[in-house]
């Protein structure tokens, strides 16, 4: 006798559609979720372009005397270029909208971001307050976007070689 109910191999057009529909569903869930969180997300470029500022400007500072040797001039606040000690940059920034060389030149491309200096005498770890300097860098970058990055903030040390 023949067997007349053969077992198919395969799915049916029913199970098929039921797969199809489930995958879609979840397929539109990550979507949204990844379009919400690129939304929300922060550019990278921004962020780097903001911790280099702050690296070069900090650089720049640190590799200044700490102390004003005699007969060297006081520079005026806006005049970098003649900037010969560390705590020449207190203050570096307050009131400049942009990023400038040392020259005191606007640098294209970056007039959204800006940089605000402190250098205050500080007491560390068997250094006296007389001869120890902290130096804090913030870089902001201006707009209404609330996605934009929080102030990156360098803070470092320098104290008085003699």
């Amino acid at each position: 006798m023949l067997n007349r109910h053969r077992r198919s191999a395969g799915v049916t057009l029913v199970e098929l559609i039921v797969a199809l529909v489930i995958i879609g569903v979840a397929l539109a869930g990550m979507v949204a979720v990844y379009t919400a969180t690129t939304r929300s997300s922060t550019d990278p470029v921004i962020v780097q372009q903001m911790e280099a500022i702050a690296d070069n400007m900090m650089e720049e500072i640190l590799m200044k005397p700490y102390a004003r040797q005699s007969g060297m001039p006081v520079p005026a606040a806006s005049d970098r270029a003649n900037y010969s000690t560390v705590s020449d940059y207190d203050g570096y920034g307050a009131n400049l909208q942009g990023i400038r060389d040392v020259e005191g030149n606007q640098i294209p491309g970056l007039e959204r971001y800006n940089v605000a200096v402190s250098v205050k005498a500080t007491s560390l770890t068997n250094v006296p307050g007389a001869d120890a300097l902290r130096i804090v860098v913030t870089v902001t970058v201006s707009g209404t976007d609330p996605a934009l990055p929080k102030p990156i903030v360098l803070t470092g040390w320098r104290t008085n070689p003699s």
